[in-house]
């Protein structure tokens, strides 16, 4: 009834929240994900996005779906695994940013590792920015992080949100005096799309506190010493939107190959544990777009 290319591509296009970067990260036309939508719809008898010629959301039978179709995936392949006889082997290098931490990452990951026990994973959890300084000097095979901003598009693109402004309830931020900013440090990328917003708009703005871990940003916020930008599907409990501030605009999380996991010619994977766990995260990227 429900054919796993089809599910893959409304997985893609529900990650993404666009046809044509579904179309992209597919390698198909977009016409073939209208087409591949259109006929899950019939089967399933429900409209699964709402959509204009600004935006895609997910419908509520579409947010139902998502875990069916990640389940009836997951099964397709463990018994293409199974019937396939491969085993993979050898050492996985990966970096995940600071924004992952309170998802269910844990969860593709320690089915993964199910998966291909003989794969000696090593998980390297920092900013984005760091992780794409270690990933270009050959210390990291494979990363999830967020791009560095407007034009860049290496990589292949997980999923798609908005960063806002959060702090704790009940918090207002004085327009006549500086915005205390609770910010990771140096070269975090949130961080300067934060300071280049502010100054960009002319506030004026104080750093209240610094942290190289999410959990110490999230104390800070919740005990009300300032404000964090923050991607909107992953807002912690205890910490909502704060208005009155400059929009941050969208922020995109994408997986990148390190040279060693890829060929010189057409950059293409030549390292199956890389692409394996890839094609793990990218058919669960869901699970990233909500806390755990």
């Amino acid at each position: 009834m429900y054919d796993p290319v089809q599910l893959r591509t409304f997985l893609t296009v529900a990650q993404t929240l666009s046809f044509t970067q579904a179309a992209g990260r597919l390698g198909v036309r977009q016409s073939t994900v209208s087409q591949h939508v259109r006929r899950l719809e019939e089967a399933t008898g429900r409209p699964l996005f709402v959509r204009d010629t600004h935006s895609v959301e997910l419908t509520e039978d579409g947010e139902a779906l998502l875990g069916f179709a990640r389940t009836i995936l997951e099964a397709h392949e463990r018994a293409a695994a199974f019937f396939t006889g491969t085993r993979l082997r050898g050492r996985l290098r990966f970096g995940a940013s600071e924004d992952f931490v309170l998802t269910r990452l844990p969860e593709i990951l320690e089915s993964f590792r199910h998966q291909h026990p003989e794969v000696d994973l090593e998980l390297s959890v920092e900013l984005s920015g760091t992780l794409h300084e270690r990933l270009d000097a050959g210390r990291l095979d494979l990363v999830l992080a967020k791009r560095r901003g407007p034009g860049d598009e290496r990589g292949r693109l997980v999923w798609r949100d908005r960063m806002v402004w959060i702090g704790a309830e009940g918090l207002r931020v004085d327009p006549d005096r500086p915005v205390p900013l609770i910010v990771f440090p140096p070269p975090g990328i949130t961080r300067a799309r934060a300071l280049e917003v502010l100054e960009r708009e002319g506030r004026a703005w104080r750093i209240a506190c610094t942290s190289g871990s999410l959990s110490g940003l999230i104390a800070a916020a919740r005990a009300g010493l300032g404000v964090m930008a923050h991607t909107r599907g992953l807002i912690p409990p205890g910490l909502v939107r704060v208005g009155g501030l400059p929009e941050l605009g969208p922020v995109e999380f994408a997986l990148l190959q390190g040279r060693t996991a890829e060929r010189a010619a057409g950059g293409r994977t030549t390292s199956a544990a890389a692409e394996a766990l890839a094609a793990a995260i990218l058919s669960g990227g869901d699970r990233l777009s909500r806390p755990a």
